[in-house]
């Protein structure tokens, strides 16, 4: 291959670069406008891939006729550059019009849907269309001067998808934690104008070059060569296209030596059932590393990448296999196609097998351990699979180049059939064969796929023994599809020990499990070891409706932001509010909490004051026209992939916006999951949306402990007296004193005035960098090289807001006598006898206990213990 050809395949890798990076950002931005639940993303991907597929087919067809094929690929990637710089006015323009949009449609799923779909359209399909146009073009350019499609083909194809590759990690784990998102997307846009300007260069240079030698050579202008037995050459302005030698059928129907005849719609059926079980495949391996991993930006980067260099690899390997022209193309694709069906088939024991059982990958090991142990396993289980996986597509290649046409028109066609089934495949993985089969029988149907291939193809193009060979495949598909791993089906996710199981989901969005723990508790888990609430945590869970609840006068309406088990959003149930809405992101939760917590959520399915919508929260709350007095937002796992997006700057000031006057924002936050630099970017993010953000108690336990982040709309002085008479009356305590008291001892302190985290940086949904960080503590802390705010840091992160402003000088609690801030000291005390007891150290805590006691109501300092107090707390 000449230099010239080398810098041209180095170019189209930097395009599928590109092409990575707005598919990464594009999936998170609409995410953000339509919210990241499994049917939005659906919608999003089937959108740009059939961008991607009508610009194959429409470009080229075109690609002999356009004149200068390469000049015509710098064009398409000046004018996907060019459409993708037009998102942003797109963006902007939608994430102010949505909610009005989503007015008119209400809460029908289908016009809904339509909707997600039309706004989608208008700003993925454009670029997509563009760029689906560059592998026909910059093939039709390489092969007409290489010849050779199939193994010409196949490289440029490889090329392309290694770069895609690259894009993934580039633009889900290097660049936004670097510069942004937006910059990110910004320099995607550089490089795809970068390459179609030094395309459209260099056509001109070679056009120039070519002239010249054609002046003094004058040879006779030959079409591109579909044969195995010669390499030709043409001038691309003025092409022309003649029957190849090898071509003893004609048209339509080639054959190869021995005779097999090829339709060419049998080759389009091919590459659109090959599209479909990758992209099916990939649905499903993607859901089992949810099983073992963190699940955070960087995983699933990785996860995408291998996959994709995998594809890359069996690229090169169908590029190679087609520069042999004894091969017979019946037998490749026979081998490849059950070695396919063979490692597909495999894959889930394999996976099983790597992970001892589904464990959690590298449990004990810090982040640049961590990394490495997920790419090994990733290369594990889907690198081979994925090589013979990919090989099959372009190896159909070298079955084009034996047809009269154009190379562009021949590869076009191709990956325009392929894309459609992958599209078809996506969307069945995740919303047809997961739900119903499970992950286990998904891949063993599917793998079913690649010998039904083998006996169509058996019959359709007449293979010697057609019917046998073709029985013999069809039995084979039939063995696959009804094969039961029962090995594998016996293990059930989430459960653990002598556990058991009370019912488990495999649904479109997580698989999730409900099960009793031996200690008789029942809590819920998503994707085997995310832990969404429990029965043995009641108390704290109510409490994160019930601090809330307390210190607002008699609140009407009521958002919760996530539902987990329901136990949290049904303790509001028991104040005097007149409606609650509750969104959860997972269905299949939901359905849990419905099925199996009835006895611990209050009626929060059966009240008619509550209504539970299975959506993403932040998009709940940003279209929703109704305003409350209070909003909820749970405890969620901060390293997760995309929950960042619920710590933004932007989300919070939509929940600024949707308060009433008096009515507060309350991010509960769990401190056994964040280091002081996630705290603290939550904390500084909140206070530039809010006037004023207070930090409550959830709890006094001895470490695991959560805190509330309190946004005042209004911030007014805490008024006891009205709190401790709601007390009494909501949750029947004592009046008086004894209510003051077990309120304030959960004041932790004045964020915003104590000013100790004004020096963290803000998080926006242009910098996540709480999507970016917690994955790495969370990593380090296992390794004991970062620390959650447990133990002993959480009390050193409560002095600091005392020492920062004491309680005699806060404006939140200046209606109160000095007695009272004796409650608000009792309950500093009372953390640190926790704190002491819980690590064993009864002598140090005694003094912590008697200073809780010594600023106790009278009643409680003679017959309450600190113990006690823990059992009747809120």
């Amino acid at each position: 291959m000449s230099r010239s050809s080398l810098v041209m395949l180095l170019l189209f890798f930097a395009s599928g670069v590109a092409a990575l990076v707005y598919q990464v950002l594009w999936v998170r931005e609409l995410g953000l406008l339509f919210g990241s639940t499994a049917r939005a993303a659906a919608i999003t991907i089937s959108v740009f891939f059939s961008g991607l597929a009508a610009g194959g087919w429409f470009w080229g067809r075109r690609a002999a006729r356009l004149g200068s094929a390469l000049r015509w690929f710098g064009i398409l990637e000046l004018l996907v550059a060019a459409s993708a710089i037009g998102y942003f006015v797109l963006v902007d323009i939608y994430f102010a019009a949505y909610p009005a949009l989503y007015g008119v449609v209400g809460g029908n799923t289908l016009l809904d849907t339509l909707l997600k779909a039309a706004v989608a359209f208008s700003i993925l399909f454009p670029p997509a269309f563009f760029m689906g146009g560059t592998l026909p073009l910059m093939s039709h350019h390489l092969v007409s001067r290489h010849g050779r499609l199939g193994a010409t083909g196949a490289l440029t194809y490889a090329t392309n998808t290694a770069g895609s590759a690259c894009g993934a990690l580039i633009g889900g784990m290097l660049l936004p934690p670097l510069i942004g998102f937006q910059l990110a997307y910004l320099t995607a846009v550089t490089v795809d104008a970068l390459v179609g300007v030094c395309c459209m260069v260099y056509s001109r240079a070679d056009a120039g070059n070519r002239t010249e030698r054609a002046s003094v050579e004058r040879p006779p202008v030959a079409c591109i060569v579909h044969s195995h037995t010669g390499v030709g050459s043409r001038t691309e302005e003025a092409p022309v296209e003649r029957p190849s030698p090898a071509n003893a059928s004609g048209g339509d129907r080639p054959a190869e030596p021995d005779g097999t005849i090829w339709p060419r719609r049998v080759v389009w059926i091919i590459a659109f059932a090959s599209g479909f079980a990758t992209l099916a495949i990939e649905v499903i391996w993607t859901r089992l590393f949810s099983q073992v991993l963190q699940n955070s930006a960087y995983t699933y980067a990785l996860v995408l990448s291998t996959f994709l260099l995998a594809l890359a690899a069996g690229s090169l390997l169908a590029s190679f296999l087609a520069r042999f022209r004894s091969l017979h193309d019946t037998v490749v694709l026979t081998v490849l196609l059950i070695l396919a069906a063979g490692a597909t088939a495999l894959s889930p024991w394999l996976f099983f097998h790597a992970t001892d059982g589904f464990g959690y990958v590298g449990a004990q090991t810090g982040w640049s351990g961590y990394i490495p142990s997920v790419v090994s396993l990733a290369i594990l289980v889907m690198f081979v699979p994925g090589v013979l996986l990919g090989a099959v597509l372009p190896y159909l290649m070298r079955l084009l180049q034996r047809w009269n046409g154009a190379a562009g028109d021949a590869i076009g066609r191709l990956v325009s059939a392929d894309t459609v089934g992958a599209i078809v495949g996506s969307l069945a993985g995740g919303f047809v064969l997961l739900p119903l089969f499970g992950s286990w029988r998904s891949l063993t149907m599917l793998a079913a796929v690649y010998p039904a291939i083998l006996a169509f193809f058996a019959v359709a193009v007449r293979v010697p023994f057609r019917w046998g060979f073709g029985f013999s495949a069809a039995m084979l598909a039939v063995a696959l599809l009804t094969v039961n791993p029962h090995a594998l089906s016996r293990y059930h996710f989430g459960v653990r020990g002598n556990e058991t199981l009370v019912e488990e989901i495999e649904g479109t969005h997580a698989t999730a499990a409900a099960v009793d723990t031996a200690a008789g508790n029942r809590v819920i888990r998503v994707n085997n070891y995310y832990t969404l609430g429990s029965t043995g945590a009641l108390h704290s869970e109510r409490n994160q409706s019930v601090i809330p609840l307390l210190l607002l006068p008699p609140a009407r309406d009521v958002f919760y932001l996530g539902v987990g088990t329901g136990i949290t959003a049904g303790a509001g149930l028991s104040f005097p509010i007149e409606t609650l809405v509750a969104c959860e992101i997972l269905p299949e939760v939901i359905s849990l909490s419905q099925s199996h917590f009835a006895r611990w959520n209050n009626g929060l399915f059966s009240d008619d004051r509550a209504t539970v919508h299975a959506d993403d929260g932040r998009i709940c709350l940003s279209r929703s026209e109704k305003t409350y007095d209070l909003i909820v937002s749970d405890l969620f796992t901060p390293w997760r992939h995309g929950i960042g997006n619920l710590y933004t700057l932007e989300h919070y000031r939509i929940g600024y916006e949707r308060l009433n006057d008096g009515g507060m924002y309350v991010q509960w936050v769990p401190l056994y999951q964040v280091s002081e630099l996630e705290l603290g970017m939550i904390a500084r993010t909140m206070d530039e949306a809010f006037p004023e953000v207070r930090m409550w108690r959830g709890d006094h336990y001895a470490s695991r402990s959560i805190v509330a982040l309190v946004g005042h709309r209004n911030p007014q002085p805490i008024d006891i007296d009205a709190i401790a008479d709601r007390a009494s009356r909501v949750l029947g305590s004592e009046p008086g004193a004894y209510s003051q008291a077990m309120v304030l001892r959960h004041y932790a302190g004045n964020v915003t005035e104590a000013g100790v985290f004004a020096d963290y940086p803000v998080n926006t949904d242009n910098n996540p960098h709480i999507e970016y960080t917690a994955p790495r503590t969370h990593r380090d802390e296992a390794a004991g090289d970062a620390y959650f705010l447990t133990g002993n840091r959480r009390e050193l992160m409560y002095q600091s807001l005392r020492d920062a402003l004491p309680a005699d000088r806060d404006p939140a609690l200046s209606l109160l006598n000095t007695r009272q801030l004796g409650y608000v000291a009792a309950g500093h005390a009372f953390s640190r006898y926790s704190y002491r007891t819980g690590t064993g150290r009864a002598h140090a805590a005694a003094p912590h206990r008697d200073d809780f006691r010594s600023k106790s109501p009278i009643t409680e300092r003679e017959a309450l213990t600190p113990a006690h107090y823990l059992e009747r707390d809120l």
